[in-house]
């Protein structure tokens, strides 16, 4: 283990500022609220937080949008609020990895503010603009990922400017070199701050191709997703070199990209030894529901085999080179016992099984807060309920596709990014314990059952089992070090795997079905001892319902 950097000896726990906990009562969560609740994620076992932007923004993508790199956002607190957590979490041995937001900036930014003034402005190119087709229209039928054009015409130049995300979200130009230089400054900035780390948003969308065309149709607006034309260019690579060279090597730091688009095979120029980053966010587990288009009114069935498909891929891509960040959820994700298993599931065996495959795979498990609760999705009645832009650009892209407005909303309900933005669960008191005001968003209605509070209190809370199996993996080495094999590949029903070291084998088996199911293991494959499960017995060669179970096996190399 002593190879190991400290990174991959931990767990990261993801927080979304806006929702973890309000301290002045304001109904938005802050700095100085984290700060605050620094012992509890200690106590979960967490060595690092990913802390999503906090920074100055025009909050029309809830601090995507970043205005200044320089300060925080007055609705957050304060730099001495942001030093002040970056200090007290280095007591509890807790590193705070922060959010860059580098494909795009607000259209608030200096920067924009001036490239908009003039052609000849000498800021004009730090962005990318366009002029219209011959009859006035947009320069391609790109789509934006949150929907509509992912052009828009500025008045005073009488060009069109490029945004992958909302009108309100310009790409930077990188380019220019300027650009490059001044993303590497703010960089060096926070680590002179003291952060330890990084994970970098949308960085596959930072090349732009060398010619702008449109895009086949795929929906009722007759565009394309921008995503097809921009995501994973040639060249990209060059880029990120650059990027590493001049901020990255030679500290130490955690780097982990948000990188849709590169594929399983494609992990070995993105991570590891002559990679870029520590870690690569990939969403091939992720988006097995979705087609390229990523229409939330065109889910694709998809069975078990393939989540287990995507995740091994994942796991020999990095197997000797990189190291993997296991996720099943984050802020733009719905909650993910919503989105792995049916409606009628036991909620709580659910969010236990999905734990089980997160921190026994091999590499860096990063946990969203609530989900250590088995916190799950919401279900409001209007879409004027929704906060995030995304819902509301695919429900407008629904009723053009012919959808009713409760068919419509049947498809936010599933897929809002909003679900996991609730605010945290704190108690079962009023507005959960998040806050002693109105909060931004409405606490989810189940909190007076699935709270901190509650869960702490009893046993076998999916609080307590997160807890027990980040005991567990600290305590056993193949947890962490150990090479993985999957087993029983073709079951629709069981995800099984070994973990395996020379000294040390330890199996993983979940049942992902509501139905009891029979295996039968490898023979050479013998069992020493259950460590760890969801009920209390065994019983052999059998899974109940949503059943997790990990044990240690007799000798090394058995397979």
């Amino acid at each position: 283990m002593d190879k190991l950097k400290w990174w991959q000896k931990t767990m990261v726990y993801q927080i979304y500022p806006k929702s973890f906990y309000d301290s002045n009562g304001d109904g938005i969560g802050d700095l100085t609220g984290i700060t605050q609740k620094l012992s509890y994620i200690h106590n979960l076992g967490a060595g690092a937080i990913w802390l999503t932007p906090m920074y100055s923004s025009s909050m029309i993508d809830n601090g995507y949008d970043v205005s200044d790199y320089r300060n925080i956002a007055p609705e957050y607190g304060t730099m001495a609020d942001m030093e002040a957590l970056i200090h007290e979490a280095k007591k509890y041995d807790i590193r705070i990895l922060l959010d860059l937001v580098f494909n795009h900036t607000s259209d608030e930014h200096v920067w924009f503010q001036e490239s908009r003034k003039s052609l000849e402005n000498d800021k004009r190119d730090w962005y990318i603009w366009r002029d219209a087709k011959p009859d006035g229209s947009p320069p391609t039928n790109w789509r934006g990922i949150f929907g509509g054009s992912a052009w828009t015409l500025d008045e005073c130049t009488g060009q069109y400017y490029l945004h992958t995300f909302a009108a309100k979200q310009p790409d930077l130009n990188w380019e220019n070199v300027k650009v490059r230089q001044a993303m590497y400054d703010i960089a060096e900035f926070w680590l002179d701050k003291g952060v330890g780390g990084f994970r970098i948003d949308a960085i596959t969308y930072i090349k732009k191709p060398a010619v702008y065309d449109d895009l086949p149709i795929d929906g009722p607006d007759r565009m394309g997703n921008v995503h097809q034309a921009t995501a994973n260019q040639s060249g990209i690579l060059d880029f990120l070199q650059e990027f590493k060279q001049a901020v990255f090597t030679g500290k130490d730091i955690v780097t982990v990209a948000e990188a849709n688009g590169v594929k399983a095979e494609e992990l070995k120029y993105w991570v590891g030894e002559t990679g870029i980053f520590d870690m690569l966010f990939e969403f091939s587990h992720i988006s097995l529901d979705m087609e390229e288009s990523s229409l939330w009114y065109q889910p694709i069935p998809w069975k078990l085999t393939q989540l287990k498909r995507a995740l091994s891929e994942s796991q020999r891509a990095t197997s000797n080179n990189g190291w993997y960040p296991a996720f099943f959820e984050n802020h733009d994700q719905p909650r993910s016992i919503n989105h792995f298993f049916p409606e009628a599931v036991d909620a709580e065996l659910a969010a236990k099984v999905l734990a089980t495959v997160l921190l026994t795979l091999k590499g860096t498990p990063f946990i969203y807060e609530g989900q250590e609760l088995g916190m799950t999705n919401t279900a409001w009645p209007s879409i004027q309920c929704y906060d995030d832009i995304s819902s509301h650009g695919q429900y407008q892209l629904a009723r053009q596709a012919g959808l009713s407005d409760q068919e419509a909303l049947r498809f936010i309900q599933k897929y809002s990014r909003d679900n996991a933005r609730t605010p945290m669960q704190w108690n079962n008191q009023k507005n959960a314990g998040f806050t002693t005001g109105k909060p931004w968003l409405p606490v989810n209605e189940n909190y007076r059952n699935i709270n901190v509070a509650c869960e702490q209190m009893k046993e076998n809370s999916v609080f307590n089992y997160y807890k027990k199996l980040a005991e567990l993996r600290k305590n056993y080495e193949a947890l962490l070090q150990g090479r993985y094999q999957e087993l029983l590949k073709s079951n629709e029903s069981i995800y099984a795997y070994l973990r395996i070291l020379p000294e040390q084998t330890i199996l993983i088996i979940c049942n992902f079905s509501d139905k009891q199911t029979a295996y039968e293991l490898p023979r050479e494959l013998i069992i020493n001892k259950l460590l760890m499960g969801t009920y209390a017995d065994a019983p052999e060669n059998r899974l109940r319902s949503y059943e997790a179970r990990i044990y240690l096996c007799e000798g090394s190399n058995v397979l």
